[in-house]
């Protein structure tokens, strides 16, 4: 027997051989009066003691070696905080252990560790120092000592049990908006406003309640509620089916109100959830509503839902009051500078040179900064043949120039973006103090800094349309020329791509107000006309094509050639017009390592989330993503991936919502 360690064992060897030595003395026909049986008697006798004298000097020496390893004080330490100790030898058997562990009758020693807890096996082969494992009872915390075959055990089931339960009990706050109801509310009678009550608000009110969180009614259409990690996870799984529940309740009596939550947590710092779920709210409202914004803190924004596209929600009264709040911005002003997006195209040029013409009324000075961002090959051959007229009426700049021109008084107006990283002019912006954005894109969560003024209105077909909204509400009379609004109206045209897609009865309203300030029709459809290159660079891209999942088509260019991004999209746009193809997808090199991904749907597929997800954005019907150092081979299946998600997804949300029905 290996170092005496089991005594039971050996005791019951000697036992066992004394039985068959007596048995053997019988029948060989020996009284048991004989001497020779009393003599073996004694040996035997003699040998359990020897045995047990072996055992208990054995576990002095034990418990002598953990005391030279340990340190006595160490050892009572241990001892007092209930930390077991087991020693094991080199076949990771359990050679010892201390009281702690004798007394939860683990009978561990000359057993395999690992027989115990499967994880012990991990600090003998990984270079782990720590794991937790759980027996039938208990979890326990399980450390290696280094350079000593020595394991210190730690309880630590209460331990999980506060934490979890800390963690559910942790707080949640929310804020739930129905979205465009204090817009039907001016406008509907009493009878109409009571089925909107009944129908959506009350269900709203009710869906909080059964997961059993604390509501208070903050205005006609938003609640805070109060829940905690629990609850969260409930509605989670739910994946938010309320927000399905009031689109289609809001089908039904024909209106146009969705639902947009927010809800903040990881933090105990009840002002800072405060802000977060306020600035949560405002984000999803941004993106078009009828989705739910979920930040922990410390961690990036989650959306969900989004499943809609965003519908017209800006009233008259809405685009006036903006309106009258640009024009005081830009009376306030020194000088503004506008800036539009990294290549600028038809509809943030189109916008720049609106926002100008509103500074001209009121004879403030304004320049676009378009000299260094670049612009698109399109927008570039037009302006070719109006540049002369446009610089008699407009200044532009390069960023540099204008970063140094500009001081605390002057204003900076961005257009046709939200975010930092996708300015034309970073210079400018950087330098700015005062800021106004204006953009018909869903808003991200990289958002310029502190802006005097938001006007983001994702329901808008174009920056474009939402700037000629302003004209009619001046006091002063805007002078557009025939170039300008030519190029305006090619911003719409190019954003609905010619009136087929992301246009409501706004859009058409702007376009007839741009022809009366003389658009030339026949112009802008020039501008847009594709060159014999242009035309074989497309055919090119889309002889990559695939269908995948019936109805989305993939152009995947393997080939080691770069495309312009104009192109791209394009290409995108092209493949719409196949039948039975709800969503388009090009993929391809945009300049050596970096590669581009363009997206365009009929808006049934929300392409934004699926390039979300892959880090990229843009609308519930156009999006795309840029990324560096990357393969179209790799993109093309992680976009396979993500689609297939989206998929399982949605196919989720009909089967609840059958289910439901």
């Amino acid at each position: 027997m290996e170092r005496l360690e089991n005594l039971k064992v050996q005791i019951g060897i000697l036992i066992l051989a004394e039985i068959v030595a007596l048995v053997m003395f019988l029948l060989s026909g020996m009284e048991l009066n004989n001497y020779l049986v009393w003599l073996l008697t004694a040996i035997h006798i003699v040998m359990i003691l020897w045995i047990i004298y072996r055992f208990e000097s054995e576990k002095e020496s034990r418990d002598i070696d953990i005391s030279r390893i340990l340190g006595n004080d160490a050892k009572d330490a241990l001892d007092f905080g209930q930390i077991g100790i087991i020693t094991y030898n080199e076949n990771y058997c359990a050679t010892w252990v201390n009281d702690v562990i004798s007394e939860r009758g683990l009978n561990l020693v000359g057993k395999k560790l690992s027989t115990w807890i499967p994880e012990v096996s991990e600090l003998f082969q990984d270079d782990v120092d720590m794991v937790v494992g759980t027996d039938e009872n208990n979890v326990y915390e399980i450390t290696r000592k280094e350079n000593a075959q020595v394991l210190y055990v730690r309880d630590v089931s209460e331990i999980l049990r506060l934490k979890t339960q800390y963690m559910q009990e942790a707080i949640v706050v929310g804020l739930l908006q129905l979205d465009n109801y204090m817009e039907i509310q001016q406008y509907e009678d009493e009878e109409k406003m009571a089925l909107i009550n009944t129908n959506l608000r009350q269900p709203v009110l009710n869906w909080a309640k059964k997961y059993g969180m604390f509501v208070r009614r903050l205005r006609s259409d938003r609640f805070l509620v109060v829940l905690d990690e629990r609850i969260y996870t409930e509605i989670v799984r739910d994946r938010f089916s309320i927000l399905n529940d009031i689109r289609a309740a809001a089908d039904e009596i024909d209106v146009s109100i969705t639902l947009s939550m927010s809800y903040a947590r990881g933090t105990t710092d009840y002002r800072l959830l405060d802000q977060m779920v306020n600035d949560l709210l405002e984000l999803a409202q941004s993106r078009g509503g009828d989705q739910v914004a979920v930040k922990k803190y410390g961690e990036n924004v989650k959306y969900y839902g989004g499943n809609s596209e965003a519908k017209e929600k800006r009233s008259k009264v809405r685009v006036r009051v903006m309106a009258q709040a640009v024009k005081e911005a830009i009376m306030e002003a020194n000088r503004v500078f506008i800036v539009g997006h990294k290549l600028m195209d038809f509809d943030c040029m189109g916008a720049a040179l609106g926002v100008s013409c509103l500074c001209n009324a009121y004879d403030a000075p304004a320049y676009i900064v378009s000299k260094s961002g670049g612009v698109e090959l399109q927008l570039q051959e037009a302006l070719k043949g109006c540049m002369d007229q446009l610089e008699e009426r407009h200044g532009f700049l390069d960023d540099e120039e204008a970063a140094r021109m500009i001081n605390e008084r002057d204003l900076v107006i961005v257009v046709d973006h939200n975010a930092p990283n996708q300015c034309g002019a970073p210079l400018t912006l950087a330098a700015a103090e005062k800021i106004m954005i204006i953009d018909h894109h869903r808003r991200g969560e990289d958002f310029i800094d502190n802006p005097l003024l938001v006007y983001i209105e994702s329901s808008a077909s174009s920056v474009c349309e939402l700037i000629t909204e302003f004209f009619p509400y001046q006091s002063n009379s805007i002078y557009i020329n025939e170039e300008e609004a030519t190029l305006m109206y090619t911003g719409i045209l190019v954003d609905t791509n010619r009136f087929k897609m992301r246009t409501g009865s706004r859009t058409f309203e702007a376009a007839a107000y741009l022809r009366k300030l003389g658009v030339n029709a026949a112009a802008a459809e020039n501008m847009l006309k594709e060159n014999f290159q242009d035309f074989a660079e497309q055919t090119d891209i889309m002889k990559y094509t695939h269908v995948y999942q019936g109805n989305l088509l993939i152009a995947a260019v393997k080939e080691d050639r770069i495309f312009h991004r104009t192109m791209m999209s394009k290409a995108a746009d092209a493949l719409l017009n196949i039948k039975g193809i709800e969503a388009s997808f090009v993929i391809a090199y945009t300049a050596e390592h970096t590669v581009g991904i363009s997206s365009r749907s009929k808006g049934n597929v929300n392409v934004q989330i699926i390039m979300e997800q892959m880090q990229g954005g843009g609308h519930f019907s156009a999006a795309a993503l840029s990324r560096e150092h990357a393969k179209v081979e790799d993109l093309e299946k992680e976009l396979h991936e993500v689609i297939d998600q989206y998929k399982k997804e949605q196919e989720d949300i009909l089967h609840e919502s059958d289910s439901v029905k």
